[in-house]
C-alpha cells in the first residue's frame, strides 16, 4: 500500500515546486487584490477601511473610466485584427524554401526578440513631430507633417501602429509553422480538382490553420489587454486621456494616486472582462477549429 500511495503522490511531489511559484506569485495576488478592492486605502496607512462595493460604484459612474475601458476595446480589436490578418498574408507569401525567404522571416521576427522599452523609444523619436522620420517621408509626398502622438485623433492609432509592428514576426512564424504541417497531399488533391486558390485557402488552409489561428488570437486578445510600456513611455495616456488603457490606468490610480483599493477594483474588472471574453470566444469558436 505504502509503494502504491508513494507511486499516486510522486508525480504531484514533482511539480509542487512549480505549482508553490504559481501560487505565491500569481494565485495568492489575485485573491489579495480581490480583497483590496473592497477596501479604502492608500498603500502606506497601517489600517484599511471597509467600504464594501463602494469603489466599483465609483469605477463604474467615472466616465473617465468609461473612456478608458473605450480606448482598450479599440486598441485591442485593431491590434488583434490587424496583425493576424497581415501575419497570414505574409506567411503564405513566405512558406516556401530559399535563402530570400529565410533572410526575411528572420528580419520580421527580430521586432519580436527586442524589449517593449527599446521600441517605445524608438518609435517615439520616429513620430517625433519636427525631427521624426516618418513626418520627413510623408514631407517628400508634400503631405502636411501629422502630430502622430500629441494630438487625439492619431495618437492612439499610432500605439495600434507599433503593437502591429512587433507583433506581426511572432505570429508569421507560428502560421508559418502552421501551414508546413499541412500534409502537401491535400493540396495535390484539389489541384486535381481544379479547386482556385481562393476556394482551396477558404475550404482547405483556413480549417486546416485554425488551430494556430484559434491560438494566436486567444493569445493577443490577452495581450493587447494587457498593454502597459508603450503607453507609459510614449504617451503617458494623453493626450486628453486618447491613449489611457485598463493596465496604465490600474497603474495611475495604485501608484501615482495611492488608491489602492479603487485600482484593485479597476483589476477586478480586468480580470472580469478578460475572462468573458475568453469563456465566450471559447464557446463561439471552439466548435470551429479542427484538429484533423
Amino acid at each position: 500500500m505504502t509503494s502504491r500511495l508513494w507511486e499516486k503522490l510522486k508525480p504531484y511531489g514533482m511539480i509542487s515546486p512549480s505549482l508553490a511559484v504559481f501560487g505565491i506569485f500569481f494565485i495568492y495576488p489575485i485573491f489579495y487584490m480581490i480583497y483590496l478592492s473592497f477596501f479604502d486605502w492608500n498603500f502606506v496607512s497601517p489600517t484599511k477601511n471597509y467600504v464594501g462595493l463602494q469603489n466599483f460604484t465609483d469605477l463604474l459612474s467615472d466616465k473617465e473610466f468609461m473612456q478608458v475601458l473605450l480606448n482598450t476595446t479599440i486598441y485591442t480589436f485593431a491590434t488583434v485584427s490587424l496583425t493576424l490578418s497581415i501575419s497570414l498574408a505574409i506567411a503564405l507569401w513566405l512558406n516556401r524554401s530559399g535563402l530570400f525567404y529565410g533572410f526575411v522571416q528572420g528580419a520580421i521576427f527580430s521586432p519580436h526578440i527586442i524589449s517593449l522599452v527599446s521600441i517605445s523609444l524608438l518609435w517615439s523619436w520616429l513620430m517625433d513631430p519636427e525631427y521624426g522620420l516618418l513626418n520627413w517621408v510623408i514631407g517628400l509626398f508634400g503631405l502636411s507633417p501629422l502630430q502622430w502622438l500629441s494630438h487625439p485623433d492619431t495618437s492612439l492609432m499610432s500605439l495600434i501602429l507599433v503593437a502591429v509592428w512587433k507583433g506581426i514576426g511572432f505570429n508569421t512564424l507560428v502560421f508559418i509553422a502552421g501551414l508546413q504541417s499541412i500534409p502537401p497531399s491535400i493540396y495535390e488533391a484539389a489541384a486535381l480538382d481544379r479547386s482556385k486558390r481562393w476556394r482551396t485557402f477558404r475550404k482547405l488552409t483556413l480549417p486546416m490553420l485554425s488551430p494556430t489561428l484559434f491560438f494566436l488570437a486567444i493569445m493577443s486578445m490577452i495581450g493587447s489587454f494587457q498593454v502597459f510600456e508603450t503607453i507609459a513611455i510614449m504617451t503617458q495616456g494623453g493626450p486628453v486621456n486618447s491613449t489611457n488603457t485598463l493596465v496604465y490606468y490600474i497603474y495611475e490610480y495604485g501608484f501615482r494616486f495611492f488608491k489602492i483599493g479603487y485600482a484593485s477594483a479597476a483589476g477586478v474588472m480586468l480580470l472580469i472582462i478578460v475572462g468573458v471574453l475568453t469563456i465566450i470566444y471559447f464557446r463561439m469558436l471552439s466548435k470551429r477549429v479542427h484538429y484533423r
